[in-house]
């Protein structure tokens, strides 16, 4: 895979910085009552003022600046206008480009007051993503990032979603290498400085197994169990991970 320059991680860090104060603002306002598409054009507006480009609009076809999935969507959920209730989580995706440069963060919200388990499953999220991130390092391999996940989710009792994966990122959203929520330890590509990756776990309170709808880009559990999502842009440096969307 590319390795990146100090320089090119700064204009990446510049780009993850969009998105880090975007999921800020997004945490201060969403609640009960509001659409996932108000979401989205906030999002878009906020890009822009900011000299950054929604990079997921038109990408591969996609119609939005984020993908927002609800509930028992695992990912790539179309923003809609229908009110977010109570008791709802909601997975806000996106990708901000700044001159050229790319970040990508998803983050699961709670609407409101919510259950118990799914605030478990919320930290489990969070926590398998933690883990992971510090697998980040040279000398480590992708496997150790994969393990950690796998093991962080199921010592918590869930579910990993396999289908989807982290990615490498810089001039285009997705590159070399692909960075799956499974893995050995000690085993997959070396990790180097100056690569700069997602790591994104997608974690379940049922099944793993998931579905594409109609629209050819919702992906939902097969059983309807609920699904959390929580991602960041990672740096490998000589320094340890270095979390370029951390908000």
């Amino acid at each position: 895979m590319e390795r990146k320059t100090q320089e090119e991680i700064r204009r990446i860090a510049k780009a993850g910085r969009v998105v880090a104060e975007c999921h800020r603002a997004i945490a201060s306002r969403i609640a009960p009552g509001v659409t996932t598409l108000e979401i989205d054009r906030f999002v878009e507006r906020f890009m822009r003022e900011r000299g950054a480009t929604p990079a997921q609009i038109g990408y591969k076809g996609y119609p939005f600046a984020t993908c927002a999935s609800v509930n028992d969507v695992v990912c790539h959920g179309f923003p809609d206008a229908e009110p977010l209730e109570e008791g709802d989580i909601v997975t806000i995706d996106m990708v901000a480009d700044v001159e050229g440069w790319k970040a990508d963060s998803a983050w699961t919200y709670a609407i409101g007051k919510t259950t118990p388990r799914v605030k478990r499953l919320l930290r489990a999220t969070r926590s398998a993503l933690d883990r992971a991130i510090k697998q980040a390092v040279p000398g480590k391999r992708l496997g150790d990032i994969g393990h950690a996940v796998k093991s962080s989710a199921e010592e918590a009792g869930f579910n990993v979603v396999t289908t989807f994966v982290g990615h490498g990122i810089g001039r285009e959203i997705h590159e070399l290498p692909h960075v799956e929520n499974n893995g050995r330890p000690g085993k997959g590509l070396l990790l180097k400085p100056g690569m700069v990756i997602t790591i994104e776990p997608i974690l379940t309170t049922g099944s793993a197994d998931i579905w594409i709808g109609q629209d050819g880009w919702t992906a939902r559990t097969q059983d309807g169990a609920l699904a959390a999502q929580f991602e960041h842009t990672v740096a490998v440096t000589e320094r340890g991970p270095a979390v370029l969307t951390d908000w």
